[in-house]
């Protein structure tokens, strides 16, 4: 199976979610699955977001590395399912790639307790570029506790 996580620029979100996912997949002996991440917006092979690299480290997770990498259409096909971080995402993929209506999903409402009611559950996780450390920290708690959700539904 191939999971791929996707937001607007793959330098924090997407990335982090990736490298938080392959340790958690290690963890649960989940070999059978393969993980990558891409980003709507061409950042020409960004690195990650240095604020973005520490935090996760902090964390406990490796954060070497990485660049942007542009979501295309091969890599979206090929997929077997594209997890996002906010609605517009989610949108923007299935507008410029109908055929994957159906493998994309919003992250954030396979968070322990997350609701389709819950008007903050479906907006998703919200970027924290640039903004303070808090803001990373919370994001990458948010993207955590989905991924623990995520696993369990694989």
């Amino acid at each position: 199976m191939k999971i791929i996580f996707v937001c607007m620029a793959n330098i924090v979100r997407s990335f982090a979610a990736e490298r938080m996912f392959k340790k958690a997949l290690k963890e649960n002996n989940r070999s059978d699955i393969e993980v990558s991440s891409a980003a709507i917006f061409d950042m020409d092979g960004k690195s990650a977001d240095p604020v973005a690299v520490k935090i996760l480290k902090e964390m406990g997770f490796e954060a070497d590395g990485h660049f942007s990498k542009l979501l295309t259409e091969d890599i979206a096909t090929d997929a077997d399912m594209i997890v996002v971080m906010e609605q517009h995402h989610k949108d923007s993929i299935i507008e410029s790639y109908p055929d994957t209506q159906g493998k994309v999903f919003l992250l954030k409402p396979f968070s322990k307790g997350a609701s389709y009611l819950n008007t903050a559950d479906m907006k998703g996780i919200r970027d924290p570029h640039n903004l303070s450390g808090y803001h990373y920290r919370l994001c990458f708690a948010e993207i955590y506790l989905a991924l623990e959700g995520l696993i369990k539904c694989i």
